[in-house]
């Protein structure tokens, strides 16, 4: 992990791809997808240098950039070691849920502990990411609020003990 500003799929982006078959989801072009390797390598690169690799002027760079942050495609983010911001205690809980799966998912995103929510087939409804301060923030999360939301059958953690790999550069295949 590091702190460098890198380019990433916006939470709007990721709330659309549920409804990706039919939807008006934005494909973007060759250069736009060039543009967006450029900015996984380093958030910070000018648009002139971007231009230069992609073949396009520092405006188009910029107006295209502009244009996927709007149409969420992608947003521009520092990415931090939780670690060394006071966030000592991180675990992915496995959530079964008893009816309308959709509204436990959506209470999710609305608590900030809550990093990364996932509608699933499988042993678990929703994989809910929980970034804590430590332990005891942690148990509060799940038991006093995650646990108490309507709907929750059951919860499973899995507290990270050590985070081997993490990385924003899937690329744009």
């Amino acid at each position: 992990m590091h702190s460098d500003v890198v380019a990433s799929r916006s939470a709007e982006h990721r709330d659309s791809r549920e409804s990706r078959s039919g939807s008006s989801t934005p494909h973007p072009d060759a250069v736009s997808l060039a543009i967006i390797e450029q900015l996984q390598e380093d958030g910070r690169r000018p648009y002139a240098a971007i231009g230069k690799a992609v073949g396009l002027s520092e405006a188009a760079v910029r107006q295209r950039v502009q244009k996927l942050l709007d149409q969420g495609v992608m947003q521009i983010v520092a990415v931090t070691d939780p670690l060394t911001v006071g966030f000592r205690r991180q675990a992915m809980v496995g959530i079964n849920v008893e009816g309308d799966v959709e509204s436990v998912a959506e209470a999710l995103t609305d608590m900030s502990e809550v990093e990364y929510v996932v509608m699933t087939a499988g042993s678990f409804d929703v994989l809910a990411e929980i970034v804590c301060e430590d332990d005891d923030h942690l148990l509060d999360v799940i038991n006093k609020r995650i646990r108490a939301l309507p709907g929750v059958r059951s919860t499973e953690s899995f507290v990270y003990l050590k985070l081997k790999k993490q990385t924003y550069m899937w690329g744009t295949r």
